[in-house]
C-alpha cells in the first residue's frame, strides 16, 4: 500500500474516531439525565404498587372485573419487546428481539399463538424481517419516552386482553443496572395474579434491616393497615388501579430500557474510539516502515550511481 493510501486511510479513521467520541459524549449526557428521571419514578411506581396490592388483599378475592379475570385457559399471550430507534448500541437491540423470540417459539411450541408488539423501530424492523409482523408499533420515542406513550400502549395491550384476544401479557426490555450492564427482563403485566404486583415487595425498606425493633415495627404496620378505610369499595379501588399499574409498569420498563440504551451505546462508542487508536497506530506504524523502505531504497540508487561513475 502506498503512503498516500496510508494517509488516506488515518484520515478516514480519525474522522470516525472524531463521530464515535462525540456519540460517547452525548450518550453519557443523556444516560445521566435518564437516571434522574428512573429515580424520580422509583417513588411513584412504589406507591402504586404497594396501593395495589393493599387494595387486593383488602379485597380478598380477586373481584370478577374483566380487566382482573383471569382465563382459565392460556391460548393467546401477547409479547411486547421494548427496544431502541437506532443502533449503534452493540448487542441492545438484539439480545431483546433474540429473547423475544425465543420465547415466542417456545410458546408456539407448546400450542399457544403468540402476538407481537414492538417499542422502538429497531424492534419493528427485525420482526418485520422475521416474518413475525408486530400487531402494535410504537416508534420515535425511544430516546425520550413520555407517559402518554406507555398510556397508548397499555391501553391497546389491556383491550386485547379485555377483549379477550390476548390471555397473558408479558414485556421484554432491558433492565438498567450500569452503564456498563444491562439485563434482559422478562415479566408478566397480565393478568393480576401472575403479575409480580402481588408478591412480596422487595424494595420496602424495612425487609431485611437486622438493625430494627422487629416487634414494634411490625405492630405499628399492621395498626395503620388495620386503619385503613376504603371509599369506596376495595374492588372498585382495585379496578382503577390496575390499569394505572399496568401504565407505569410500561412506563418504567421504557425508562429502563432508555438508560441502557445510553449506557450500551456509551460502551460501544468507547470502544470503538479505542479501537479506532489501535488501528491509527497500527497504520502510522506501517506508514513509517513504508517511508524508511523507500529512503533506504533511494539511498542505495545513490550510492549504485555514484560507484558508476568511479
Amino acid at each position: 500500500m502506498a503512503q498516500k493510501d496510508i494517509k488516506n486511510r488515518i484520515g478516514s479513521v480519525k474522522n470516525i474516531q472524531k463521530i464515535t467520541r462525540a456519540m460517547e459524549m452525548v450518550a453519557a449526557a443523556r444516560l445521566r439525565k435518564a437516571e434522574q428521571r428512573i429515580e424520580a419514578l422509583r417513588p411513584y411506581a412504589g406507591a402504586i404498587r404497594r396501593m395495589t396490592r393493599q387494595a387486593a388483599e383488602a379485597a380478598g378475592d380477586i373481584p370478577q372485573l374483566p380487566v382482573l379475570s383471569e382465563h382459565e385457559d392460556v391460548r393467546n399471550v401477547g409479547i411486547l419487546l421494548v427496544t431502541g430507534d437506532r443502533g449503534l448500541a452493540g448487542a441492545f437491540n438484539s439480545q431483546i428481539i433474540r429473547a423475544g423470540v425465543r420465547a415466542g417459539d417456545a410458546l408456539e411450541g407448546e400450542g399457544k399463538q403468540t402476538r407481537y408488539y414492538a417499542s422502538g423501530r429497531r424492534g419493528v424492523s427485525s420482526l418485520t424481517f422475521r416474518g413475525k409482523d408486530p400487531v402494535g408499533e410504537y416508534t420515535g420515542f425511544t430516546d425520550r419516552p413520555a407517559y402518554a406513550d406507555a398510556r397508548d400502549i397499555a391501553s391497546d395491550l389491556t383491550a386485547a386482553y379485555v377483549d379477550g384476544e390476548l390471555d397473558r401479557v408479558e414485556i421484554f426490555y432491558n433492565g438498567y443496572i450500569s452503564p456498563l450492564t444491562q439485563k434482559v427482563t422478562r415479566e408478566t403485566l397480565l393478568p393480576l395474579q401472575q403479575a409480580s404486583i402481588l408478591e412480596a415487595e422487595d424494595e420496602e425498606p424495612d425487609e431485611g434491616d437486622e438493625n430494627r425493633p422487629p416487634a414494634a415495627d411490625d405492630a405499628e404496620v399492621d395498626h395503620s393497615r388495620a386503619l385503613v378505610e376504603y371509599e369506596p369499595d376495595p374492588e372498585e379501588i382495585l379496578g382503577r388501579l390496575v390499569p394505572a399499574y399496568v401504565e407505569i409498569s410500561i412506563y418504567r420498563a421504557l425508562l429502563e430500557s432508555t438508560a441502557s440504551e445510553h449506557g450500551a451505546r456509551m460502551t460501544a462508542m468507547r470502544n470503538a474510539s479505542e479501537n479506532a487508536s489501535d488501528i491509527i497506530d497500527d497504520l502510522t506504524l506501517q506508514m513509517n516502515r513504508e517511508r524508511q523502505a523507500e529512503i533506504t531504497q533511494e539511498i542505495m540508487e545513490v550510492v549504485a550511481g555514484a560507484e558508476s561513475l568511479i
